[in-house]
């Protein structure tokens, strides 16, 4: 058959090049923009590498590697951990720097307290672990120094209640050195407790961990950690990052000294407490005590014991170092997706937070086989190693302080693993937006415990995603990037509790033995850490739903209904919740509509990135400039802690706060404080609503 010539006219050779050149931006655009079903076929293929690329005898590897020595921040041996964890980044391809900061930190020096019983009799108390030279002393961070010669009192868990049962027993503790117990049967923070000792009179405070369900196994373990108040951050400097050469408050500025307790604490073993509380006469351990209690503990004091407790420490600046590892977004490099997971540990750290660090270098590994095989995140993932945690937050706070901007305009999501294993069972924290992703995630990802299951079944079984937690805690670094710079954010672990906790037997051993010794849960962990990443940062939407949030919303405010009485009216409450509700509801219908418009292959990326952007910063809206009284630190209204520890709200912290301040108050000014912060609140989920709209009033 005789060739067609499509051509009349001899092509010039400037035509043949337009035609060539037209070719080749079509065979480019494919490339690089293809349609919206091979897209989403190309997207699950990555999905399913990453899940398969899993590998248990990695994540052993990394984890035994990590635990070799202690690594507590600011020391040689933790700048030797930061090498590890950047050469490992850099191993893997990926574009990896540190950023240092020069903060205050807090080590111990010397510390000892002698027994004196009643029969006449002297006891020198171990306060170390035996046969663990190399760690670091058990001491709370911060703690002024101090030594006191005083009689003993047992406040179990030093709630205000527990004082309180005290008193009406006639047992004053002023004046005396006060054993508080730890545990799960609804104790304080460390911080808390010396805060509450302090306030009631006494001159010290011995913390020791009680397990609280009779396994004495780990009885010679001292759980440390630090006793700053309400602090989140570099203690001098407050609001700002503490780079070289930034301003400093000083130690006697009333900003650094109200963070400090004044009375001097340490932690005790439960064999060391049992020693002195045993010893204890005068009046019996009230009832409601009794129940979890070991046997030799039948007395609260005081006395006659008498302890001689010498403390001291010494606050120094030290360095420390965040390390980050960038993978650059393809489409949309400004718009970020965080990974982060503290690196520093008290001790060896096994699973405070090496666990953790040890799936997020998995995760590096398996997303360096993914850009191996082709793939490029349409937005910029980075992988966050935070120092100085354990300090209170250190290492992340100083860098979102210094980032608040960024964060705020271009900040997908911060996804945080601290301990990543601490024991069977799987619980997740996240701002509502994202537990519709959490729960479309966990179904993917193989149960580490149950065969054939998903983590998702077994989840589901024990609650699921009505147990989703919420972020109001300060006890990881989730809190700066939620409650000082909005951020929407994940928090995930394996196992609620664990009895090695911040003491020198969180090692390797335990975790091979105890915590997950096929490094199963290691895994799954992982795999919904990552898994969850990759959709933040390849879903051309975002997969956020507002609707839970609304509901979680609406819920928080049908609790305080209950709490306060009908003279604080709730009606502008209701109101900015019934709006941000059809707000979410009109973001949902609308995020609908432009998947279908991409799946019958429209151009919808212009419009996907003005409803991405909304979807991202209405978190900001619950942000408030002025932050909470007293604490401007804490901007969110939503979620942040209270001031009063025994609150009975764990949301918004600012009405939380009004109704504690209120008891010394006349009661119009009580109302009115209280009115004032719902109002506030109110404001916020308007403008929360109004960004989710994107439009002005």
């Amino acid at each position: 058959m005789k060739p067609i010539n499509f051509f009349l006219v001899k092509p010039s050779p400037l035509t043949i090049f337009i035609i060539i050149l037209i070719f080749s931006i079509l065979g480019f655009y494919s490339l690089h923009y293809p349609n919206p079903s091979s897209f989403s076929q190309n997207t699950l293929h990555f999905q399913n590498l990453f899940l398969s690329s899993s590998s248990n005898s990695t994540l052993s590897t990394y984890l035994r590697a990590l635990t070799v020595h202690p690594h507590l921040a600011g020391t040689k041996l933790a700048a030797d951990t930061t090498t590890y964890v950047a050469d490992h980044f850099r191993s893997h391809g990926l574009t990896t720097h540190t950023v240092d900061y020069n903060v205050l930190l807090s080590y111990p020096v010397y510390s000892s307290i002698a027994a004196h019983f009643s029969s006449g009799s002297v006891r020198h108390l171990l306060l170390t672990e035996p046969d663990r030279f190399d760690v670091v002393k058990p001491y709370h961070a911060y703690s002024p120094s101090g030594s006191v010669f005083a009689r003993v009192v047992f406040v179990n868990y030093g709630r205000e209640r527990d004082y309180h049962a005290l008193e009406k027993l006639g047992v004053a503790v002023s004046g005396c050195i006060v054993v508080v117990r730890k545990g799960s049967g609804g104790g304080l923070g460390r911080g808390a407790v010396v805060e509450k000792a302090e306030e009631k009179g006494a001159i010290a405070v011995l913390i020791y961990n009680n397990d609280d369900g009779g396994d004495y196994t780990w009885r010679e373990g001292f759980e440390r950690g630090h006793v700053m108040r309400g602090g989140v951050g570099d203690p001098l400097s407050p609001g700002w990052a503490g780079v070289e050469g930034s301003e400093r408050l000083g130690l006697e500025d009333s900003e650094v000294l109200k963070k400090f307790p004044k009375i001097p604490s340490l932690p005790l073993s439960f064999e060391v407490a049992e020693t002195i509380l045993s010893s204890l006469e005068g009046t019996s351990v009230p009832l409601e005590w009794r129940g979890t209690l070991g046997s030799k503990v039948r007395n609260v004091g005081p006395g006659p014991t008498m302890l001689n407790f010498t403390y001291q420490g010494e606050n120094k600046m030290a360095t420390i170092q965040n390390v980050f590892a960038v993978i650059k977004g393809s489409e949309e490099p400004d718009r970020y997706v965080l990974l982060g997971n503290h690196r520093d540990a008290w001790t060896y750290g096994a699973v405070d937070p090496s666990s953790g660090t040890a799936a997020l270098l998995d995760i590096a590994r398996r997303y360096s086989i993914l850009l191996s095989s082709g793939w490029t995140p349409r937005r910029t993932i980075i992988l966050c190693s935070w120092d100085a945690e354990e300090f209170g937050m250190i290492g992340s706070t100083e860098w979102v302080e210094q980032n608040l901007v960024n964060l705020g305009s271009k900040a997908v999501a911060y996804l945080n693993v601290d301990c990543a294993v601490q024991g069977p069972g799987f619980f997740v924290g996240s701002t509502p937006q994202l537990d519709s992703l959490v729960v479309e995630v966990t179904k993917k990802v193989k149960d580490p415990d149950t065969e054939g299951a998903s983590v998702y079944k077994n989840w589901a079984a024990a609650g699921g995603d009505s147990n989703i937690q919420r972020l109001s805690r300060v006890d990881s670094d989730f809190a700066p990037f939620v409650q000082h710079a909005g951020v929407p954010s994940i928090d995930m672990y394996y196992g609620k509790e664990f009895p090695v906790y911040h003491t020198a037997f969180d090692s390797y051993d335990w975790m091979t033995q105890y915590g997950d010794p096929f490094f199963h849960r290691h895994a799954a962990v992982a795999g919904i850490w990552g898994l969850l990443a990759l959709h933040l940062a390849d879903d051309s939407i975002l997969p956020f739903d507002y609707v839970p949030y609304a509901n979680q919303l609406q819920f928080y405010m049908n609790i305080l209904s209950s709490l306060l009485d009908q003279q604080t009216s709730l009606h502008p409450l209701n109101m900015s919740i019934q709006e941000f509700a059809s707000a979410a509801k009109e973001t949902n219908n609308e995020s609908k509509k432009l998947r279908l418009q991409e799946t019958s292959g429209h151009s919808v990326d212009i419009k996907n990135r003005a409803l991405n952007d909304r979807l991202m910063l209405a978190e900001k809206g619950f942000l408030d400039a002025d932050g909470l009284q007293g604490r401007q630190w804490f901007k969110h209204l939503v979620f942040g802690p209270p001031s009063d520890h025994e609150s009975k709200l764990d949301f918004f912290p600012g009405i939380a706060d009004s109704i504690s301040r209120s008891t010394g108050m006349s009661e119009r000014e009580r109302l009115a404080a209280i009115q004032h912060e719902v109002w506030r609140v109110s404001r916020s989920i308007q403008r929360a609503a109004s960004a989710l709209r994107g439009e002005f009033t």
